[in-house]
């Protein structure tokens, strides 16, 4: 937000503008959301942020991150709200940023496929990475690739990058929630017996559950949630507690060693009193065991006061030192 009062006051003062990184903002149609039992749109905001050189620099082709938003939040939460354009300028990176919105029904798509939510993983790691490449001037390679996240995006970073390692070479992963595999303990009775309206009225905890349920134990046959939830006439429902475990980063690490070691670099951090301290605790020892080499950090914080300071002195770049293309 300074750095773009500065520039106004430049340009009041008759001074000119610099080149500065731009904020495009589009809808991008996905094939692979179309037809989702919950109604989410497959016409899905897309925002591009482009360095300050890409105007001016017409033969520079350039690495895209793909930034990956939290639960209960838009692109437009991170994009504009957090100044991405602004942290983009201050950090000097030369890449292309692209932050895909996959708000849900329930508050988020969990970056899964699912028939009721939407095969967002393959939006994300196909369709939206070839729009990218189509639309402008990318470094259309794996090694100019990289996959960042917040939260849910977190999630997101991992079990994208671990799965689509021909697509991405680099991740980070902001405060990242969902690396652990949840309980059954950790299930609240009472909402088994919800209705869809008492649902989307519920705290946002309680609305993860159905966004989880939708995402990782889809059932078409069962409206109105089109899906198995963990509890069934006041028993746990162990099979779909074993789904939900198939879906932590950390069960999936050991499967997916070979995709680790091909990351040019993985970061990840979270804040001394986040509530997902112990996700990244987990998943630093998961790495740290396996011999996965990685950068991580515990800093003063909490799950979202610092996003946007360390989107700009830590993520941009981590990025720039991995991947290819991104130096001035």
């Amino acid at each position: 937000m300074y750095f773009k009062m500065v520039l106004a006051c430049l340009a009041m003062l008759g001074l000119g503008q610099p080149a500065i990184a731009r904020v495009e903002k589009t809808v991008v149609h996905s094939a692979a959301v179309e037809g989702n039992l919950e109604g989410n749109s497959a016409d899905r905001t897309v925002f591009v942020i482009l360095p300050d050189s890409y105007d001016k620099a017409r033969n520079r082709r350039y690495p895209v991150v793909y930034f990956l938003h939290g639960f209960n939040s838009t692109a437009q939460d991170y994009a504009e709200g957090r100044d991405f354009d602004a942290s983009l300028q201050a950090s000097g990176a030369q890449v292309i940023i692209v932050v895909p919105d996959t708000m849900t029904k329930w508050g988020g798509s969990m970056y899964a496929n699912s028939p009721t939510v939407g095969n967002f993983e393959d939006f994300i790691a196909g369709e939206l990475v070839a729009w990218t490449d189509k639309h402008f001037r990318t470094i259309a390679r794996r090694e100019a690739r990289g996959l960042a996240g917040h939260s849910m995006g977190g999630h997101g970073t991992f079990k994208l990058g671990m799965k689509h390692a021909d697509v991405f070479s680099a991740l980070y992963a902001m405060n990242p929630c969902c690396q652990i595999p949840r309980l059954a303990s950790s299930v609240d009775p009472k909402l088994e017996s919800y209705s869809v309206d008492q649902a989307l009225a519920a705290d946002w905890l309680s609305r993860g559950y159905f966004a989880i349920s939708a995402a990782w134990a889809p059932n078409p046959g069962k409206p109105p949630f089109y899906a198995d939830l963990a509890m069934n006439e006041g028993k746990v429902n162990e099979l779909v507690i074993a789904k939900w475990a198939a879906n932590a980063p950390i069960a999936m690490a050991s499967q997916y060693l070979p995709m680790l070691r091909r990351m040019r670099g993985i970061g990840l951090d979270t804040g001394d009193t986040d509530f997902v301290r112990a996700d990244y605790e987990q998943m630093h020892d998961t790495l740290t065991r396996f011999g996965i080499k990685h950068d991580g950090e515990i800093y003063v914080g909490d799950h979202g006061n610092r996003v946007q300071e360390r989107f700009r002195t830590h993520v941009l770049p981590f990025f720039t030192k991995h991947l290819k293309g991104s130096a001035r």
